[in-house]
């Protein structure tokens, strides 16, 4: 494949043909800012917070869907940018409650963490800051429509890695959201729980609702770990707190495939000391039941030891 030279902080660098800027970046360890890329996702370019400068260009690209140019020299920190990205958090947070102090993903939050980078304090901009409720009618998820930056990670998670598409668009303009078919909740609609969309979120959009008051994310000492449970290993996170581990967290699939619930159930079990009572979805909602119905093992629990 034809290689592609370019200069990217006076730094140079040679990449394949087709190579994003962002991908050329990080090749050179030079860490630009991302709400919508991940690369395991279609490119989506619609945060707009990963934008460069590059000479001879009157506008500023997106690197994460930006393809290198031989000859092309890109700087990611130059004023102009400094300012487009201070801009982009400050919109971003003209809708966003600004309750760091109280917020479960405070610490774990890319939005958070970008804000202290830019140094941006508040906005100037009057956004309009929805209050709409919470979707927590399940067991697993947490869903905040207000914590939701649009960057639609979630949404391609859901379609892309586990091929389920609960996720999607809705609505027009500044009123757009992402919810599951006909605005129903998680729990009504077609979803699995698999929490791929909460491991992707930037946010606190979606969360781990056994997470809810458990701690925050500095207080825990999280420990990855592969779930040995099939031949895929999909990766999650041990969360010990004060030498107990609390929780276990999604933290991505494996190449090609989704998580499974049953996958982080199983683990949940084995390494909790309090693991909670599992629940199943029927046609009447949401029902504790045994871990051996939850795993989905009574047939071979019947076998191992029969009554």
């Amino acid at each position: 494949m034809p290689g592609v030279s370019l200069t990217i902080n006076d730094k140079k660098v040679r990449v394949p043909a087709g190579t994003t800027i962002l991908e050329a970046a990080r090749e050179l360890n030079i860490t630009i800012p991302t709400l919508c890329h991940d690369k395991r996702l279609s490119p989506f370019g619609a945060c707009r917070l990963c934008v460069v400068e590059v000479r001879g260009r009157k506008n500023l690209p997106a690197a994460c869907v930006t393809p290198v140019e031989e000859g092309m020299t890109v700087l990611t920190e130059s004023p102009a940018v400094v300012e487009a990205r201070r801009t982009i958090i400050e919109l971003l947070l003209a809708n966003h409650p600004l309750d760091c102090l109280t917020c479960e993903k405070s610490g774990n939050c890319r939005l958070q963490d970008y804000a202290y980078r830019y140094g941006v304090k508040r906005t100037p901009f009057e956004g309009t800051r929805d209050q709409l409720p919470l979707d927590d009618n399940n067991p697993f998820i947490i869903r905040d429509p207000n914590k939701c930056i649009l960057c639609g990670k979630c949404v391609r998670a859901c379609q892309e890695i586990r091929g389920q598409a609960v996720l999607g668009f809705a609505f027009r303009g500044p009123a757009t959201r992402v919810v599951p078919p006909l605005d129903v909740s998680l729990g009504e609609s077609d979803c699995v729980f698999c929490q791929n969309c909460v491991a992707v979120c930037p946010t606190g959009a979606l969360r781990d609702k056994y997470l809810a008051g458990k701690g925050r994310w500095w207080e825990f000492q999280p420990e990855a770990v592969t779930c040995p449970f099939c031949a895929n290993g999909c990766h999650f996170y041990l969360l010990r707190k004060e030498g107990k581990v609390v929780a276990v967290a999604a933290g991505g699939a494996a190449p090609g495939r989704p998580m499974c619930l049953r996958g982080r159930l199983a683990l949940t079990l084995i390494f909790c000391e309090e693991p909670p009572q599992p629940q199943i979805k029927t046609e009447k909602g949401f029902a504790a039941v045994s871990w051996t119905e939850a795993l989905g093992l009574e047939e071979l629990a019947g076998k191992l030891w029969p009554k």
